[in-house]
């Protein structure tokens, strides 16, 4: 019927810009509108404009070329505007809030992220005395380094203890004093591994110094965290973890070295007794708990803990949070 043929005198919206072709300019927008808006296959407009299928495809492709058709590739990160992406995230983590960054390489990871912490961290109201708990972790430890909101006097102390390893991110004492140095804070230190032996964890815990910390653990009003990858996806782990432990292939991240399976719940191990670290249960009872997380290894270590309350603020990136939305729903 003449109802269903395509208008081939309609004027594309948009100017198809320079270049010459052999076919007319009516003709390219009446097989894009038939094959891009109508979906009708290539065959079905061949058909209706009474051309063969191999002439469809050249009308489509110069129709590409002159600007009649602008296909748009759009990466999932950036499908959602900021402003939506992170408190759509929340909504569907059961947080309180998602702080997003743009994505970045991770060559500058830690000034992307810059910006969404002092946010996050702005918004605690931490005032003079309060403390302040972090964790270690590369993506801290990166962070630990930008520049951080000014928060004059608050107590910036370390969830747990040092490790014996060469990277600057496993030691906490050190991201504690840079944190401190960022906001103008006054620095309290953890003279502990993070697991001794057993006669020095004694010792330890019956130390003014060490036992000054564990009571900060209790009166923290906000902390800054990292959260660990699956085990089996990461380059390098505590030399105190047992790596071939049967256990470990449960795990699926952890905070604090304190382990949790897919479903958030705790893995226990041998010589966790033993662990100079903040507890999960203790994470839960400090007002604003903040994680630093990227990268899509991390997703399911993000979900357990989100969905378990091991804190309940989230500072990361657009592609990070976009597949925590995707996964999530």
């Amino acid at each position: 019927m003449e109802s269903d043929r395509p208008n081939l005198h309609a004027v594309p919206d948009s100017d198809p810009g320079s270049g010459a072709s052999r076919f007319p300019a009516h003709l390219m927008h009446a097989a894009a509108t038939l094959y891009y808006l109508e979906d009708a296959t290539q065959a079905e407009v061949a058909r209706r404009l009474d051309t063969s299928r191999a002439t469809v495809s050249r009308l489509l492709s110069e129709a590409r070329r002159l600007g009649i058709v602008r296909i748009q590739v759009v990466d999932p990160a950036d499908a959602l505007r900021d402003d939506e992406l992170g408190p759509r995230a929340a909504e569907a983590l059961g947080l309180a809030a998602v702080h997003v960054a743009p994505a970045a390489h991770e060559a500058v990871l830690g000034s992307a992220l810059a910006q969404p912490l002092a946010h996050a961290l702005g918004g605690v109201g931490l005032q003079p005395d309060d403390v302040l708990l972090v964790s270690s972790g590369r993506t801290v430890w990166e962070a630990s380094r930008q520049t951080l909101p000014d928060l004059p006097g608050v107590v910036v102390a370390p969830t747990v203890g040092g490790q014996d390893e060469p990277e600057a991110w496993y030691q906490t004492n050190e991201i504690t004093r840079s944190v401190a140095e960022k906001i103008g804070g006054r620095p309290v230190f953890l003279y502990a591994p993070a697991q001794p032996g057993q006669d020095l964890y004694d010792r330890l815990v019956d130390d003014p110094a060490t036992r000054r910390v564990l009571e900060l653990w209790k009166t923290a009003k906000c902390a800054l965290l990292g959260v660990g990858a699956p085990p089996h996806t990461r380059r390098s782990m505590a030399n105190f973890l047992p790596r071939d432990a049967d256990w470990l292939r449960d795990a699926v991240g952890d905070i604090c070295y304190r382990f949790f399976d897919s479903a958030g719940g705790p893995l226990h191990f041998p010589g966790e007794e033993r662990l100079i670290a903040t507890s999960l249960e203790t994470l839960r009872t400090i007002p604003v708990t903040i994680a630093i997380a990227v990268g899509e290894s991390k997703i399911p270590s993000i979900l357990a803990g989100a969905r378990s309350g091991w804190f309940n603020t989230l500072v990361t990136d657009a592609p990070t949070a976009a597949a925590l939305l995707d996964a999530a729903t």
